[in-house]
């Protein structure tokens, strides 16, 4: 993409669920597959404190959407990512029975470490699992390319956290326990619209 400016069209929100994430946009991603619309950008996450992403990162609502490369030190210009004291290890994201990746919690601290103060920013980092880029691995070997050499690369939404909203150990659901995607929304808007449009006639 020409700029890091993301917009969707009026009318469309980027609500998608953590399978959707990984199977129809990190794993179409780091396997060099279209990906049609392209509209998570890629960013470096060093650049940019959590505060800094509107106008950058994709927007989906209250949240922020893009790629990076992988790295243990998540330090940005005025603070550091650390993983959430009250989230054990990594949430596994499965598309049926099929293990396709992990999602991380993350929470942005102002300042250095190990004196940092917790913010509000919360950072969900999503991973492919092993067995979805094992192909991929496999024509490289072949290419004599080292693993290496490709940087591996991970899907971030970060979003701040309110008094009423999930930081970490549960999922990003509606009230009611389901999780609306974007065209799940869609589809629910058309039939609103036929709905009204039944009544005024």
């Amino acid at each position: 993409m020409a700029d890091n400016k993301v917009n969707l069209p009026p009318g469309f929100h980027f609500s998608p669920t953590d399978e959707e994430l990984i199977v129809h946009f990190l794993y179409r991603k780091a396997m060099l597959l279209p990906c049609n619309p392209d509209i998570i950008p890629d960013l470096d996450l060093h650049s940019y404190n959590p505060w800094e992403l509107n106008g950058k990162a994709l927007a989906g609502g209250d949240k922020w959407y893009f790629f990076s490369r992988a790295t243990e030190n998540r330090f940005s210009t005025n603070g550091y990512w650390m993983p959430m004291d009250d989230v054990e290890g990594e949430e596994v994201v499965t598309n049926g029975s099929k293990r396709v990746g992990t999602k991380k919690y993350l929470v942005f601290y102002i300042g250095e470490p190990p004196v940092g103060i917790k913010s509000t920013w919360i950072m969900h980092e999503y991973h492919l699992s092993d067995c979805c880029t094992s192909s991929r691995r496999s024509s490289r070997r072949r290419g004599k390319r080292r693993d290496q050499d490709v940087p591996k690369l991970v899907l971030c939404r970060v979003f701040e956290k309110n008094d009423g909203s999930q930081g970490g150990g549960g999922s990003d659901d509606d009230g009611d326990g389901t999780d609306l995607s974007c065209l799940d929304e869609v589809f629910l808007s058309l039939e609103d619209l036929d709905e009204i449009s039944d009544r005024i006639r």
